[in-house]
């Protein structure tokens, strides 16, 4: 029996979101790096890239070039198979995440008269799997920093399991405190939840809803390494840690999930605390909603680069004593006064 015509437009519409999404992941880090690198140079006084094209434009183009070209070296002594897969580990789960990531709720297409959801699939346990699938980039970390055969990779994998697991439960209990407020482990519900306005916002949820966002802020800066909290990178005590022995492409690879992770974290922040693609005034505007999340999403990417360039390096005692004695705990009383709220 040969399928309708509606239900082979369907399978092609899915096709046609994933390739999408893939081509847009891929090329993010381009204007991201340029944007960090200039971001970085205006806080120190001095202009960034300039050179390569107007406002050193083109700059990300001649990285990615050079990146391209350059020596695939691998240890000698190294595990060679593990040593190859470890990249492609870390950056296929910041990919797999975006299957259930929504980027607005409904669009008509008028050349096709047919109304296109903007996601790829809206899973009924969408935090569980989004929680579940990020989690698993830690092997390549893991992988990378073993396979090496150095002793500052070995080092940068290890810090980087401990940490990621240290703070995968803050991070979990801050979704767990935002599933409780909506009633629903559906990212598209979480975001219908908030759609009164801003006052609706889980952000505002008080007094729970500062708490979850701040615990989840802190843990996500920890979970994608990025500073104050990357450890598993220390150029001063590890020569940039699990990746110190990776060039070319591989490295590529490496610093591509991590960029994506930024964004992942960034949208994830928006839908869960500042109403996703939902206007701040409860008034239909001639605006259309994806505007306001990519806006919101770009000021908290601008918020991790500016925290970059701004804040010290913890000391990797104290990155465990933040995780283990002040956000779990914080976490745990925070569950018990939104169930409160709730009844």
């Amino acid at each position: 029996m040969m399928p309708d015509i509606s239900t082979i437009l369907e399978v092609l519409l899915i096709f046609v979101k994933v390739g999408v999404v893939t081509m847009i992941l891929f090329g993010l880090p381009l204007p991201l790096t340029w944007l960090e690198r200039k971001i970085a140079g205006h806080i120190q006084v001095r202009l960034g890239p300039w050179r390569v094209g107007p406002h050193g434009l083109l700059q990300p183009f001649a990285d990615m070039i050079k990146l391209l070209f350059k020596e695939d070296i691998i240890p000698d002594k190294a595990d060679k198979f593990l040593f190859k897969i470890a990249p492609l580990l870390s950056m296929v789960p910041a990919f797999a995440v975006f299957v259930a990531v929504p980027f607005g709720d409904k669009l008509m297409i008028p050349f096709i008269n047919k109304e296109v959801t903007l996601y790829i699939s809206d899973m009924n346990v969408g935090v569980l799997y989004i929680l579940a699938i990020s989690g698993l980039g830690i092997y390549g970390l893991i992988l990378g920093g073993w396979a090496s055969n150095s002793k500052y990779a070995l080092l940068g994998g290890l810090r980087s399991s401990a940490q990621m697991i240290s703070y995968e439960i803050a991070i979990s209990f801050a979704a767990i405190g935002v599933v409780m407020i909506a009633n629903s482990l559906s990212l598209v519900d979480i975001v219908n939840d908030q759609g009164n306005g801003i006052l609706s916002w889980n952000i505002f949820y008080l007094p729970v809803g500062p708490v979850w966002f701040m615990i989840f802020f802190i843990a996500s800066l920890a979970e994608i390494n990025r500073i104050p909290f990357d450890l598993t990178e220390d150029e001063g005590t590890l020569a940039s840690g699990f990746h110190t022995e990776y060039s070319g492409m591989r490295f590529a690879f490496f610093m591509l999930a991590e960029y994506i992770a930024m964004v992942t974290v960034s949208i994830l922040s928006v839908i869960f605390f500042f109403g996703g693609w939902h206007s701040p005034l409860n008034i239909p505007l001639p605006i259309p909603p994806i505007f306001w999340l990519v806006a919101k999403v770009a000021a908290f990417i601008y918020f991790f680069m500016w925290i970059r360039f701004t804040l010290p390096r913890y000391r990797y005692d104290q990155l465990m004593t933040i995780g283990w004695k002040v956000l779990i705990p914080i976490s745990l009383v925070n569950i018990l006064i939104t169930g409160l709220l709730r009844i």
